[in-house]
């Protein structure tokens, strides 16, 4: 069973050439700057003792056959690797890197990982994936969204998606804690913003408490996958290659947003996620001014008056003019939109889907505002 396992992890990588081959096909000719030809990036979040160093640690003392660069955030007491790294001196802030037994790279820094990231870069060729682990109570979406800020780290790697991992026996415990002035629960948020939820230590509760933090996970996020997990211990062909952020991700989104509509939230002023779909075509403007207003003007209101807020954006959309599907993805303020390989069929009709992650989402009038930007200029005209 484990050398079968295996296996399937040394294929792996075989997925890159094919993406290459993909968006070679879909420009017909020359590839320019590709997510073929960077270095993933997976953000590693949680809740503090969730479980995510013995994750890491356990990535970086696996044998897997996979070049895997770890840079870790923080360390638990007791870490076995804790010796080998010296995380400051004298206030200083001083990082190492360390060539592990299985071919990964390892180092500790206690920045938020970008200069970790850069100085990770000189050694390139040496790595095939990069895991960026975050502090306990760090939004990952403030550390998501420097990869698309920083244009010159964009061109040496790109975000592949984030992994957040949750205590099956306090994790309910966590997502129910009010927060003062209407603030975001951060476990709540590291959920909505995951591209996969790993429970862990499911061996420590029961079969009743574990459906209910699956459902509460559910309610929160919709459409992620989850995996279960004692020790943290995952098949890393899961957790690596998730393409949650490029164009690759547009089929799978697509499969995803066919599934029934998420259940509706059991805590009051609690996250949900929220979808649609919208037959025809925007143009690029008309998108902008709608994502703006959600993202940036905050002027979109539920029945009561509440602002909606989006904590998490991403959608398939059809651009006027444009043959292929274009993919919308948001985090907190920042967004972009990114042609895919999938091409509309020529005759048939064109589904905008939209799923959005966040407070005091209503679907009907999110749909109704999205007719109203995307129909407007038709109607002028």
């Amino acid at each position: 069973m484990e050398g079968s396992s295996m296996e399937e992890e040394e294929d792996c990588p075989e997925l890159i050439p094919i993406i290459e081959q993909e968006i070679k096909d879909s420009v017909g000719g020359k590839i320019q700057s590709t997510e073929a030809s960077k270095i993933p990036v997976t953000i590693i979040t949680g809740y503090l003792g969730a479980g995510k160093t013995t994750l890491l640690n356990y990535i970086l003392t696996e044998q897997h056959n996979k070049r895997i660069a770890v840079i870790l955030n923080e360390f638990g007491e007791g870490s076995a690797l804790e010796k080998s790294l010296a995380v400051s001196q004298g206030g200083e802030l001083y990082e190492e890197w360390l060539e592990l037994r299985n071919g990964c790279l390892c180092c500790s820094v206690k920045d938020n990982g970008l200069k970790a990231i850069e100085n990770l870069m000189q050694k390139k060729g040496k790595f095939d994936y990069i895991l960026l682990e975050t502090t306990g109570l760090a939004d990952p979406g403030a550390v998501a969204s420097m990869f698309w800020v920083d244009a010159e780290l964009g061109s040496d790697i790109y975000l592949d998606g984030i992994v957040s991992v949750v205590d099956a026996k306090y994790g309910l415990q966590h997502l129910t804690e009010e927060k003062p002035d209407g603030l975001i629960n951060e476990a709540a948020r590291q959920i909505a913003l995951g591209d996969l939820i790993i429970l862990n230590k499911t061996d420590l509760v029961s079969q009743e408490a574990l459906k209910k933090l699956r459902m509460a996970v559910r309610s929160i996020n919709g459409l992620v996958r989850i995996l279960e997990t004692q020790r943290s211990r995952v098949d890393l062909s899961d957790v690596l290659d998730l393409h949650a952020f490029d164009g690759v991700s547009g089929k799978s989104l697509q499969q995803k947003l066919q599934l029934e509509e998420a259940p509706q939230p059991h805590l009051d002023k609690s996250i949900m996620t929220s979808t649609f779909e919208v037959l025809g075509s925007a143009t690029e403007e008309d998108l902008n001014v709608f994502v703006q207003n959600l993202l940036w003007e905050k002027n979109v209101k539920d029945k009561r008056g509440n602002s909606m807020e989006v904590i998490r954006l991403k959608g398939l959309v059809s651009i006027e003019d444009k043959p292929h599907q274009v993919i919308v993805q948001g985090v907190h303020e920042l967004y972009e939109l990114e042609e895919t390989t999938i091409k509309w069929k020529e005759d048939g009709e064109r589904m905008n889907r939209m799923v959005l992650i966040g407070r005091n989402l209503d679907k009907d009038i999110l749909k109704d505002v999205f007719i109203t930007t995307v129909t407007r200029r038709k109607e002028n005209g």
